[in-house]
């Protein structure tokens, strides 16, 4: 058993009316599984937990599963390390143009394949906006606004499942949250 603290983003909870969970019962789902010292950051499906009964990966997978088992709720899970989601806020190569950190969106990456299909999307020019890739996240800029971003839509596209997406102010609370004690 590996245990870690970090934290869980699930994709699509609570957007729309067909994938709403109460976060108590999100909570209560995890700490079935094993988890420990779980907490919820806003109404969102984003997790904090002080421990984990598996590493990562196998972590999100025994969250998707739980999900589909107990709440036949489908829902891509991400979850990260404390240490990683650390590293991902501390690369942010765009924190000194990004004068809105709601507007400032972290896609995760999972992986080297990510990472390299934004190759291509990384080499045009978005002025206003931006777009930096890091070994964990996509880094976008969305001056003009997040729903009228040309580079978040393009990156959406391009990665759909594969990715979820925080503004910086959210990471910032989920990061906060792990330094926090229970």
């Amino acid at each position: 058993m590996h245990a870690t603290a970090g934290i869980a983003l699930l994709r699509g909870i609570n957007v729309g009316r067909a994938k709403r969970i109460a976060m108590a019962d999100l909570r209560a789902l995890c700490e079935r599984l094993g988890f420990t010292g779980v907490r919820s950051v806003l109404n969102s499906g984003n997790l904090v937990f002080a421990s984990a009964p598996h590493a990562p990966r196998e972590a999100a997978a025994a969250i998707e599963q739980a999900l589909i088992d107990k709440l036949g709720l489908v829902s891509r899970v991400t979850v990260l390390s404390a240490q990683e989601l650390a590293g991902v806020m501390a690369a942010n190569p765009l924190l000194a143009v990004a004068t809105d950190h709601a507007r400032l969106l972290a896609f995760m990456l999972a992986g080297a394949a990510p990472r390299d299909a934004l190759a291509a999307l990384a080499a045009r020019d978005w002025a206003p906006g931006a777009l930096a890739i890091g070994e964990r996240a996509a880094y976008v800029w969305c001056p003009e606004g997040v729903l009228d971003s040309a580079v978040a839509a393009a990156v959406g596209k391009l990665l759909g499942d594969a990715t979820t997406a925080r503004n910086w102010n959210t990471l910032g609370k989920l990061h906060a949250l792990c330094q926090a004690p229970e």
